[in-house]
C-alpha cells in the first residue's frame, strides 16, 4: 500500500486533522502519515497558512468561492470548470449525509399532507442574499412561517434536531447565501431528506443537480419571482392531489444519481498515484512567485497589526 505524507490547514472551525470525510475516502486505498512537512497539503477556505507551504497543494471548498490555481495545483468546488485533470466539481452536497437518503423517496401520503405548513432554519443574516429575509417576510403573510434558527426565531430558541423539525413541514425554504451556478449546499438536500418539499433559490442550474419537477424554484431576486413562487405554494398547500403528485416526482433523475465520494476518491487517486514531479502542476518562477510572495507579505503584516 502507497504511504503518502499529508496535512490540513486552513479549514473550518471543528474540522478534525487526525478524523474527518477524506481520511475516510484515502484511508482504504492509502497509508496515510499526517505531517507537519507534509508532501500534500489540503487546505480551505478559513485563513492563509498554506502560503508557507512548498509542496503539492489540494483545495477544498463548500463555498461560493473559486479556486486559485496560481496556489494550488488541484482544486474541488462547485463551480463548473474544465481545467485539465486539476479541477474536480464536488458540490457542498454530494458529501454530507442527507444526500445519501434522497436517492429513493418514500412517504406516507396521509402523513405527508397532515404537517405544519412551512419554516425556514438560518441564523447567518450577515452575508446572505437580502431575498432570503425578504421571501420569509413575504410568505408569511399568508401563513405562519416557523423560523427555527436564531434568525426571525419564533419557536422558543434554535431547534436542537434540525432534520427532525423540518420533517414537521409540507415546505421548506432553501434558500443560499448567493446565486452562483453551481454553488448547491444542504439547504435544498436536508429538507429533501425528510421529504420536505424545498422552496429553493439559488444555483441556475440547480436542474442539473436535482429533478426540477419535484421541488418549487424561486427563478430570480425579482418581486415578480417572489410572487410567483409563492403562489405556486399557495395553489399547492391548498390542492392536495397536486401536492403530493409533485412530492412524489424523484429527487433525482437516473443521471443525476452520483457517488460524489467515489467521484472525490478517484479524483485524488489519481493525484497521489503520479510521479511526485508530474503530480506538481502550479508554477513556482515568474509571476506566480511573486504573486505569492505578495500575498504572503499582505497576510504576514494584517497579523502582525491584530
Amino acid at each position: 500500500m502507497q504511504t503518502i505524507k499529508i496535512n490540513f490547514i486552513d479549514f473550518y472551525h471543528g474540522f478534525n486533522p487526525d478524523d474527518n470525510f477524506i481520511l475516510d475516502l484515502l484511508k482504504p486505498q492509502f497509508s496515510i502519515v499526517i505531517s507537519d512537512n507534509p508532501d500534500y497539503l489540503f487546505y480551505s477556505d478559513y485563513g492563509y497558512k498554506h502560503l508557507k507551504y512548498s509542496c503539492i497543494k489540494i483545495y477544498y471548498t463548500g463555498e461560493n468561492l473559486v479556486p486559485d490555481f496560481n496556489l494550488c495545483d488541484y482544486a474541488s468546488s462547485g463551480h463548473y470548470i474544465d481545467f485539465e485533470d486539476r479541477h474536480l466539481r464536488m458540490p457542498l452536497f454530494g458529501l454530507i449525509a442527507s444526500y445519501k437518503k434522497i436517492a429513493n423517496k418514500q412517504f406516507d401520503a396521509e402523513l405527508a399532507l397532515n404537517r405544519k405548513f412551512c419554516c425556514f432554519v438560518y441564523s447567518n443574516q450577515g452575508n446572505a442574499h437580502p431575498i432570503r429575509n425578504k421571501f420569509f417576510q413575504e410568505l408569511s403573510k399568508y401563513k405562519t412561517v416557523d423560523a427555527g434558527g436564531r434568525a426571525f426565531n419564533n419557536v422558543g430558541g434554535p431547534v436542537k434536531d434540525k432534520l427532525g423539525f423540518l420533517a414537521g413541514y409540507k415546505f421548506t425554504i432553501a434558500i443560499e447565501n448567493s446565486d452562483v451556478n453551481g454553488y448547491v449546499s444542504e439547504k435544498i438536500v436536508d429538507p429533501m431528506s425528510v421529504n420536505s418539499m424545498p422552496v429553493y433559490w439559488g444555483s441556475k442550474n440547480i436542474g442539473q443537480d436535482f429533478n426540477p419537477d419535484s421541488f418549487v424554484i424561486i427563478k430570480d431576486d425579482s418581486d415578480t419571482a417572489i410572487r410567483e413562487a409563492i403562489g405556486q405554494i399557495k395553489f399547492l398547500d391548498n390542492h392536495n392531489e397536486e401536492y403530493l403528485k409533485m412530492l412524489s416526482s424523484p429527487w433525482l433523475k437516473e443521471e443525476q444519481k452520483i457517488d460524489y465520494e467515489a467521484l472525490y476518491a478517484g479524483f485524488l487517486s489519481h493525484i497521489f498515484e503520479q510521479p511526485y514531479s508530474r503530480a506538481w502542476r502550479r508554477a513556482t518562477r515568474g509571476f506566480n512567485m511573486r504573486h505569492t510572495e505578495r500575498l504572503t507579505a499582505v497576510f504576514d503584516t494584517a497579523n502582525n497589526d491584530r
